[in-house]
């Protein structure tokens, strides 16, 4: 109980307000951005940690049916942009009210050069409320760390900054820095260049990246590595990127990191970006699922688990590389797609290491913290602030936990993986909870729509109805739904499974039996 309300504690922190601006993303998409697509972003910046501000330029390759009388993008006022480029010409623009209005030029050209500097802004609450996070490690060494899950890519570079969008090409991410930094960021290290006093890093990732997963993290580093025998057959490399301070840290946090991995495609499926790697980098705040550098600043903390060793922040981080990353929403309302599935992801761990027991307790322990004081799924074309509350990992988690009853381990696990790696909604393609709704009717032919329109659109929960009957018979019902779902219930006989739902149903039992004792369903006992 004391972790649960620690993590809704820190998760509420989230809904605290910018001192400086709230930046928020994702609503309805602007018509004027609906009208054209991101190919590929290529974002080449100077990093100056003296004075924490950046410089540089970046190029926006996109296409579109048909002509744009202007080409809108997000950043923040925060920077000056100095000149925008179509062709090799400078073209005109606005900036203000963090939109980027371009006049394309009568050209044939799918580009955008823009250069722009400036302060960068401050993380007040990382990764909360995100921003950049500016410190220094026990050696006086500059640490920069990057958060913009609830802000969006526009306050780093200039994006159609909305969930729905995607670089269906991916990115090229080149960062200059003073001599004896090291910058991590997604995908792979192209090539390291020195000039003077400066070096520059050259990294890139052809898949499809939500914009808050594009990510650099600059530092003192050292680097444990080693090949992962990925379950699909391939390899890649495995990576941990840590300050160089905790060197003789790094060993441990990748046999960690390894036994993770593991773990998530033993559920989930074989890991989605071999093509790149599978890294983390210590970062100085809590974590985040940056796509291939995920944010790690856990400080360590890894609790035994059966035979192995568990850090939450780590496990839960890196399966948003299968649920957050490679399934993606287009609508903060769907939230709960990326959170609740990947939280439940990290109960699964406790089934792995430490036997169905141990499982079943963190799902009582996770239920007990559940208020249900808003709907799992938020309205159509929310923003990220909307949709976020604690409910969407807990309640959504539960909600998998719940499904897995209701279908049956031989039919959930195999589930669970089709869902990771159906093509319709990976990689380019994204998902919704409808899309949720119908590929679970059709993967197992059954259709739970009451029971997923009760625990994700409503905060009802139903409630438990026990009334004697006579000598050793008692009525058990659930009031408050229209529809039936099997049920445990415990007797002086043992356990049986019945059906349960408004209509009374006579259990016979010397002791007053208990529903649903190992706790597969959020229900008011």
């Amino acid at each position: 109980m004391k972790k649960i309300l620690i993590l809704l504690l820190i998760i509420g922190l989230h809904l605290s307000c910018f001192g400086q601006k709230n930046w928020d993303w994702g609503g309805p998409v602007d018509p004027l951005q609906a009208k054209f697509e991101i190919l590929h972003y290529t974002l080449d910046l100077e990093i100056l940690p003296e004075t924490q501000t950046i410089s540089g330029r970046s190029i926006v390759k996109f296409q579109s049916n048909e002509e744009l009388d202007v080409l809108r993008l997000n950043l923040i006022d925060q920077y000056v942009v100095s000149k925008v480029l179509m062709n090799g010409e400078e073209v005109e623009f606005s900036h203000e009210n963090d939109l980027l209005d371009v006049k394309p030029i009568d050209c044939t050209c799918n580009e955008v050069e823009i250069h722009y500097s400036g302060k960068t802004p401050i993380a007040l609450n990382p990764p909360w409320t995100g921003g950049f996070t500016w410190e220094k490690d026990s050696f006086g060494n500059h640490w920069m760390g990057l958060s913009s899950q609830g802000e969006g890519a526009k306050i780093f570079m200039p994006a159609l900054d909305h969930p729905s969008s995607e670089p269906l090409e991916g990115v090229d991410l080149i960062f200059t820095v003073p001599k004896g930094y090291f910058v991590a960021s997604n995908g792979l290290l192209q090539s390291t260049s020195e000039e003077g006093e400066k070096v520059q890093y050259h990294w890139s990732s052809q898949y499809p990246i939500n914009n808050y997963n594009v990510n650099f993290t600059l530092g003192v580093f050292y680097s444990e590595k080693s090949d992962f025998q990925s379950s699909s057959g391939e390899t890649f490399p495995i990576e941990v990127i840590v300050l160089k301070e905790n060197q003789a840290k790094a060993k441990e946090l990748l046999e960690v990191l390894e036994v993770s991995a593991r773990t998530h495609e033993k559920f989930f499926g074989p890991y989605p970006w071999p093509d790149d790697k599978l890294a983390i980098v210590e970062t100085p705040y809590l974590g985040m699922e940056h796509q291939t550098i995920n944010a790690y600043g856990n400080n360590y903390q890894f609790v035994p688990m059966g035979q192995t060793k568990y850090d939450w922040l780590l496990h839960h981080e890196l399966g948003h590389e299968w649920f957050g990353n490679k399934v993606s929403v287009g609508d903060w309302a769907d939230f709960w797609l990326h959170e609740g599935i990947t939280a439940y992801g990290d109960w699964l761990f406790y089934q792995e290491h430490d036997g169905l027991q141990a499982y079943l307790e963190k799902a009582k322990e996770v239920g007990q913290g559940i208020a249900h004081e808003k709907p799992v799924v938020s309205k159509p074309n929310s923003t990220e602030e909307e949709a976020y509350h604690p409910e969407i990992y807990t309640k959504g988690a539960y909600v998998m936990h719940s499904l897995r009853w209701l279908l049956g381990d031989e039919v959930f696990f195999p589930f669970l993986k089709a869902l990771a790696s159906d093509q319709r909604w990976t990689y380019e393609n994204q998902i919704d909870t409808d899309d949720f709704y119908s590929f679970l009717k059709e993967f197992t032919g059954k259709d739970l729509t009451r029971f997923l329109d009760l625990y994700l659109k409503s905060t009802k929960v139903p409630e438990v109805k026990i009334t004697p009957k006579g000598s050793n018979e008692y009525r058990v019902s659930l009031e408050g739904i229209k529809f039936e779902m099997p049920v445990e219930i415990q007797t002086s006989e043992g356990l049986e499974k019945v059906m349960l739902g408004k209509k009374k149903v006579i259990v016979s039992s010397e002791s007053r039996p208990i529903v649903d004792p190992n706790g597969w369903l959020m229900l008011q006992k």
